[in-house]
């Protein structure tokens, strides 16, 4: 299994970017996926989730993020996709995508109940 994230930059306050996670080896639909984020001396966080497909896509985001971010799946693609709005400085960090064996599909933002995970993409917000 290999998840491969893509999509961060440099982007000023209030921009947009799109993070994607491409996996191989599995089929995304079936699992459910998370991004987390790494801020430079924090320890890593949970930034939203979505359940498999047959466990109905329900989604999850920390309160930080709620209402800018929004995740979503390509069944076609077979890829994730963590769409970032309204950034804030706050935002900055490397978000890493991860997928969740053990959770049989159901959405969960505990770091221990991913088995597999991306390199990590950085995230930048400057003016």
């Amino acid at each position: 299994v290999q998840l491969q994230a893509s999509g961060g930059g440099l982007m000023q306050p209030g921009g947009s970017l799109r993070l994607s996670c491409a996996a191989s080896g599995l089929t995304l639909d079936d699992y459910a996926i998370a991004w987390f984020r790494q801020a430079p001396g924090k320890e890593r966080e949970g930034v939203s989730c979505i359940s498999s497909s047959g466990s109905g896509g329900s989604t999850y985001y920390a309160d930080s993020v709620k209402g800018r971010f929004t995740i979503s799946r390509d069944v076609a693609k077979n890829t994730g996709f963590l769409q970032t709005d309204v950034l804030k400085y706050e935002d900055a960090a490397i978000y890493y995508c991860a997928v969740s064996d053990k959770s049989r599909g159901r959405a969960t933002d505990l770091e221990e109940d991913y088995d597999y995970w991306g390199q990590g993409t950085q995230v930048t917000v400057s003016s």
